[in-house]
């Protein structure tokens, strides 16, 4: 992985102090082996977004007041969407998909219903604007032509789905939609719709991590062992950690190429995860908080690197499991009803 700048490490540290200061002087949980304790369920839905809108220029955080009227915008935005078509005052266009007839409610969707507790205007804490980086003329190409190419079916937006991505089998649909993967169990973890949480387990050399999406679980050895072998891949790539002090740092490479390097809206990647090195960071702020920071590296796609913060707060709900295939009528249908317009056309 490149070097990182100065400013990162200034960013992240001013965060980590930000993120603590409420707390100062509380001594984090400690595990058997004298390391802090960072198992347990831990819950990452917020309403603050990734990117910094850019109506907001450099302002980096909320008042109390921009932030509740923020709250309250955003949730008055997200009913408009759920509403279903016959209390509309404005009807979908056409193709409006399950929305159109109602679609997910609030019961189903978990996006959260307040903002990081600093009032950050975005996830990401470097670069400092609070967006993604510029593109490289590679990840610009890419992206004009609709991301990804048409016989690599991710979970990838209706307009590359509708170019390429048919319906003859279950895998020319995405990955997500197949319930193969989780659109915000990462790596890297982000806050999405629903499922938005993931427990840890820790004993002293190893670290594993359970997310509800999908119930994917990384089990990442803490005893110096090397990466794998650069051609083997895996979907959730090779994860190493170690101890800095008191954060938890894993290293992630050998993602494999059927996957976009970095999904920053869950229905978007860019390039393959051939090219992506990912560092997260893990550190105990108090008996409810836990700091989730990560730094993506992708030279191919991104002319810099970029870390996001989320702080994750303890759960007092046991983790369910996710039946995504069991109720996955979805997938059934829209192969179906290819066969039966296949019929119909002849």
């Amino acid at each position: 992985m490149r070097a990182q700048p100065v400013a990162l490490a200034l960013t992240a540290l001013v965060f980590t102090l930000l993120a603590a200061g409420s707390v100062a002087g509380q001594t984090p949980p400690r595990a058997a082996d004298g390391r802090p304790d960072l198992q347990g369920i831990w819950d990452f839905r917020t309403m603050t977004p990734l990117q910094r809108p850019t109506d907001l220029g450099d302002k980096e955080f909320l008042t109390q007041e921009e932030a509740a009227a923020q709250e309250a915008q955003i949730a008055g935005r997200r009913a408009r969407l759920l509403e279903p078509s016959e209390v509309r005052t404005e009807p979908l266009p056409a193709g409006g998909g399950g929305r159109a007839v109602g679609g997910y409610n609030d019961f189903w969707l978990d996006y959260g219903t307040t903002i990081v507790g600093d009032r950050r205007t975005s996830l990401i804490i470097d670069p400092p604007d609070g967006r993604l980086p510029p593109l490289t003329s590679e990840g610009e190409a890419l992206r004009q032509v609709g991301s990804l190419v048409e016989d690599l079916p991710i979970a990838l937006p209706v307009r590359v789905r509708s170019a390429g991505t048919g319906a003859d089998r279950p895998e020319d649909r995405g990955l997500a939609e197949r319930c193969l993967v989780g659109f915000n169990s990462g790596p890297p973890m982000m806050p999405s719709g629903y499922n938005n949480n993931m427990q840890l387990f820790q004993t002293a050399d190893t670290v594993v991590i359970l997310n509800e999406m999908v119930h994917d679980l990384r089990v990442i050895p803490l005893d110096g062992r090397p990466h794998l072998p650069e051609h083997v891949r895996q979907w959730a790539g090779s994860s190493r950690g170690h101890w800095e002090g008191d954060t938890l740092v894993v290293e992630t490479t050998n993602l494999t190429d059927k996957i976009g390097s970095f999904d920053p809206s869950a229905t978007t990647a860019l390039g393959t995860g051939l090219t992506v090195s990912l560092t997260e960071r893990f550190s105990r702020q108090d008996e409810n908080t836990l700091l989730y920071e990560y730094t993506v590296d992708d030279p191919v796609i991104f002319t810099r690197p970029f870390t996001v913060a989320v702080p994750m707060r303890r759960s007092d709900e046991p983790m369910y499991e996710y039946a995504c295939h069991e109720g996955n009528y979805g997938l059934l249908n829209i192969l179906t009803g290819a066969r039966v317009a296949e019929v119909e056309s002849r």
